[in-house]
Order: structure tokens, then sequence, then C-alpha cells
């Protein structure tokens, strides 16, 4: 990567002042991302299940606001760059960024095998050297569809849906899909079970409160896009 001198001499400015002494230090320092290399194909994953909307708690709202925020930044920022975002309850699928301002959460389980499953089919589909998964979710995995049927168990955390999550989890690992999950409840199965499928898939995980999440999310996918992955 190149230093953007312009960039860094601005920093520099704005975060010593015009003392006599040019200063210039590594803090200031911008790098001229080489595009090819740090292209970057990115699948956002949402969570509709019931719970997020439970006990009075409106947590879609935010969570498409982060969503619509995030597809803005990559279209001016990162035009090269790819956004597909998958909805999670019983099911998943792929929504369109134009709708996501009409989504809405449903009497469903959180099934997050079928949204890892559409993630990773969606990303074998791009041609971008980077690839990535984000996860907002605020409950741990209790559903599972099996041949035509559903198998879901609410309680505890389910070893059998466990299992399946997990070896998904591995997968991503394997094709050097990193995967980072934004809890945004403090559930201890939901942090039990995130801290599991962060040690198999070798991501990130974020505790954030709704306020955070934006932010939260930005910092990570600038960051992710400078790294070799």
């Amino acid at each position: 990567d190149q230093i953007a001198l312009t960039d860094s001499l601005r920093n520099a400015q704005a975060n010593h002042g015009f003392s006599g002494d040019y200063l210039l230090t590594e803090n200031d320092l911008e790098v001229m991302e080489n595009e090819v290399r740090s292209q970057t194909s990115t699948v956002l994953m949402i969570d509709i299940s019931h719970s997020m909307i439970l006990y009075g708690e409106d947590r879609i709202t935010p969570a498409k606001k982060v969503a619509m925020a995030l597809a803005e930044l990559i279209k001016t920022r990162y035009p090269k760059d790819t956004l597909d975002i998958i909805v999670f309850g019983n099911d998943a699928w792929q929504i369109e960024i134009k709708d996501l301002p009409y989504l809405q959460v449903g009497p469903y389980h959180t099934n997050t095998v079928a949204g890892l499953e559409l993630a990773m089919d969606l990303l074998r589909r791009r041609k971008n050297p980077n690839k990535q998964i984000f996860m907002i979710t605020d409950g741990k995995p209790t559903c599972l569809k099996v041949g035509i049927k559903y198998y879901k168990n609410a309680f505890g955390i389910d070893s059998k849906i466990l299992a399946e999550t997990l070896k998904l989890a591995a997968q991503c690992r394997k094709l050097k899909i990193p995967v980072t999950t934004f809890m945004i409840a403090s559930d201890p199965y939901l942090k039990e079970f995130v801290k599991e499928f962060t040690k198999v898939n070798n991501g990130n995980a974020y505790y954030s409160s709704l306020k955070g999440l934006g932010d939260l999310i930005f910092e990570d996918y600038r960051r992710n896009r400078t790294k070799r992955f």
C-alpha cells in the first residue's frame, strides 16, 4: 500500500495544529488502499425473530437503520464492493436494500443455519477476493429445517441445532469468510453460543447497545477491508 500524502498531512494538521515543527506521526498516516486487493463482498444477516420486538424493546428499527447506512457507505465510498442483505427467522431470504424500511419482525424462531447457508450461497457467486458476513442478532439459534419439517427448541442451547450451526462456522472459516456477530441483547445463552461460534469461525463478536451498533459496524467494515484475508 502507498501512503496518501495529502490526507496524512491534513490529519497531522488537525491532530497537532500549526506548531512550528511540522509533526507527522504514525497515527496521522493514511494509506491508499489497493482497490484490487481490498474489494470486499459483504452479506448482512438481520434476525427477524419474534424477540426483536419483545418486551417493549424495538430492536428491529435500529438494525434497519444501520443496514441502510451501511448500504449508503458502501455505495458512496466503496462502489466496487458488494452488499447483500438477508433476513432470517424460521427461514432465510434475501431482501433488496429499497425494501429495508418496510421490514417487519414475524412470529418466528431463529434459524441461524438457514441464514448462514444462504449467505455462503450468495458469497460463492461473488468474485471479490475478500468476503465477510455480518450478523445482527438478539438470540441463540432455536430452529432448524429438517426435510420439510421444522425442528424447534427455544429452551437453553439445543445441542442438535448448535452442532449444525458450528458446522457452518467451520465451513466459513475454511473458505476464509469471517463472521462478525453483533449481539444486541445480553441473554447469557446468546453470549455462550456466540463465544463458541466465534471460536470455531475465528471471526469477531461484539456486544452492542442499540445506540452503538452503527459505529461498531462501520468501524469493523473499514478495518476488515484493509486486512489481508
